[in-house]
C-alpha cells in the first residue's frame, strides 16, 4: 500500500504540477527548451503515476471484498484522462493550424482535470490508508511550496512583461500581450 501511496503521490501529485508550472513560467525565458522540460517532466510524472495506479489495481485484486469506490473511480478517471493527454501530444496540430486553439483549449482543461483529480484522490488515499498526520502535512505542505513557486513566477512573468510593454508601440504590443496569455498566433513562428 505505501508503494501504491508514494508513487501516485510523487507522479500525479508532485510531477504534474511541477510539468504545469515549466509548460507555462519557462515559455517567455527559455523559448522552445520549456516544450522539452514540460514533456519531460510529464511523461516521468505519467510514468511514475501509472506505476503507481498498477499498484493499486494488484492492491484491488488482493483485497477482494474492501473497495473504496470514490478513490478507485477518481483513479480510474485520471488514468484515462492522462492516457488522452499522452496521445494528444501525438495529434497536436502545429502553431498555425486552424483547429489549434481548440486543442489547446482541450489540452488544458484536461490538464486541469488531471490536477484536480489528482490532488483529490491523493487527500482520499490519505484518509483510507491513515498514515498520520505528518504525510497529510508534509503533502500540504508540498502544494503550498508549489503554489507560492506558482506565485513567485507569476510576479516574475508580469514585471518582466510590464517592463517590455513600455517601450513597445501597439502592434507590438498586442503581439506581446498574446504570447504572454497564450493566445494563438504570438510571437512564436517555429512550430513548438
Amino acid at each position: 500500500m505505501q508503494r501504491h501511496a508514494i508513487l501516485n503521490t510523487i507522479g500525479w501529485g508532485i510531477l504534474l504540477p511541477l510539468g504545469v508550472i515549466a509548460a507555462r513560467y519557462l515559455k517567455p525565458f527559455t523559448d522552445p527548451a520549456w516544450f522539452y522540460v514540460h514533456v519531460l517532466v510529464q511523461s516521468i510524472g505519467y510514468i511514475v503515476g501509472v506505476a503507481g495506479w498498477s499498484t493499486g489495481l494488484v492492491l484491488g485484486n488482493y483485497s477482494v471484498g474492501v473497495v473504496y469506490r470514490k478513490h478507485r473511480f477518481i483513479g480510474i478517471a485520471i488514468f484515462a484522462i492522462s492516457t488522452l493527454q499522452v496521445c494528444a501530444i501525438l495529434v497536436r496540430p502545429g502553431k498555425g493550424h486552424k483547429i489549434r486553439v481548440a486543442w489547446n483549449y482541450y489540452h488544458y482543461t484536461l490538464g486541469v482535470s488531471i490536477l484536480v483529480l489528482s490532488i483529490l484522490n491523493i487527500f482520499y488515499g490519505f484518509d483510507i490508508l491513515a498514515p498520520g498526520p505528518k504525510w497529510r502535512y508534509g503533502y500540504i505542505g508540498i502544494l503550498g511550496g508549489l503554489a507560492g513557486l506558482t506565485l513567485v513566477f507569476e510576479l516574475v512573468k508580469w514585471v518582466h512583461y510590464a517592463r517590455m510593454i513600455k517601450g513597445l508601440n501597439a502592434p507590438q504590443e498586442q503581439k506581446l500581450q498574446g504570447a504572454i496569455l497564450g493566445t494563438p498566433n504570438s510571437h512564436r513562428t517555429d512550430g513548438v
